[in-house]
């Protein structure tokens, strides 16, 4: 029996991860600091059975302590979102960066080798594009002026035609956008830079738009998805940016905490650092999943209202074959499925 610690396992994703791998027959700790930005209430005592333990990351000899016996650290702890404003930046480098820089620490002196780090797919910045005259081309971020005006879609450098996307797959170049991008990059550098010196084990599992029961109420830190659900419930039209083209891969939560006890699994049996898409393979429109939850919940119809954040990007699709061909991993709930149970189920308070 395989022992894994569980960071942050008291929150959205972390619960489900913690669940899936107690079915799965792992023996399951779990530590959560019980942050407000993820958190409004004061977290439970236990996650699926297993007893939670109140620890702040940022301490080693909590952490240490945390580490007796165990043999995997699914790192689920981190802030989320784009935030505030930077008034959140030494929060979330805090939480994020420092935090997995003691984990990290602790975990190569009392000799944990193994780690599956929850990334995201915000490291990428805007996804693949291609140009019918210049081939695959990188977009820089958009300028204010241009999303101003309703010029939402990016253009290529050379000649100003209009980008087509594509798929991103995990070799595309990292350009993080926005602060918790920037963090969620670091996590990646310090766990390959400790894998190397450790000669450990490192899975880092890019996740797409993960939705589905548990998601915290409308913050600043919550998901397009929750965002919505939480207007539909107030009887409010959801507010849809830009002009709802955008398009995601949103990938339910079941889908990928299993994709994480696939993880632990490989983990076992490789050395180095590897990371992989997490997604449906079935991408959507930002205005598609809003229209999708007002109609199974018979709300208000969702209003397209032209407003941007520049710390958003136009379009990231992910390509799923690396976690299919090499984790065995493949997303089972279709959106539509996903959206229907997603529309009556529970928020986080």
């Amino acid at each position: 029996m395989t022992h894994v610690l569980v960071t942050g396992g008291a929150g959205f994703i972390g619960t489900h991860v913690v669940v899936a791998l107690h079915r799965a027959g792992h023996q399951v700790s779990v530590v959560d600091v019980g942050h407000p930005g993820a958190h409004r209430a004061p977290p439970p005592d236990t996650v699926a059975g297993a007893p939670l333990r109140r620890v702040d990351l940022r301490d080693r000899y909590a952490v240490a302590d945390a580490l007796t016996g165990v043999d995997v650290v699914v790192h689920q702890a981190a802030m989320v979102g784009l935030g505030v404003d930077l008034n959140d930046l030494p929060e979330y480098v805090g939480c994020n960066d420092l935090g997995t820089a003691v984990l990290l620490a602790e975990m190569a002196r009392v000799g944990v080798h193994r780690l599956v780090l929850a990334s995201s797919m915000v490291v990428y910045g805007e996804g693949a594009y291609t140009c019918p005259a210049h081939g695959p081309v990188r977009p820089g971020p958009r300028a204010g002026a241009d999303l101003a005006a309703g010029r939402f879609e990016s253009a290529c450098a050379a000649c100003g035609a209009a980008l087509e996307p594509g798929l991103v797959d995990e070799e595309a170049p990292l350009d993080p956008r926005s602060v918790y991008a920037a963090t969620k990059v670091a996590q990646e550098h310090l766990t390959a830079a400790w894998c190397r010196q450790t000669g450990g084990t490192v899975v880092a599992l890019r996740y797409h738009n993960v939705y589905g029961p548990g998601m915290p109420r409308d913050t600043p830190y919550s998901g397009v998805a929750a965002i919505f659900r939480s207007a539909l419930a107030a009887g409010r039209a959801p507010r849809v940016f830009e002009d709802g083209r955008q398009r995601r891969d949103f990938v339910h939560v079941d889908d990928v905490a299993a994709a994480n006890v696939a993880a632990v699994t490989a983990t076992g049996g490789r050395t180095g650092w590897r990371a992989y898409n997490i997604a449906s393979g079935r991408p959507a429109s930002i205005g598609e999943m809003a229209a999708e939850l007002a109609r199974v919940t018979g709300g208000p119809t969702p209003v397209v209202t032209g407003e941007f954040r520049l710390g958003d990007v136009r379009h990231v699709i992910a390509s799923p074959v690396r976690a299919r061909t090499e984790l065995g991993f493949r997303a089972a709930v279709h959106l539509a499925d996903g959206v229907r149970e997603f529309a009556d189920a529970p928020l986080r308070g």
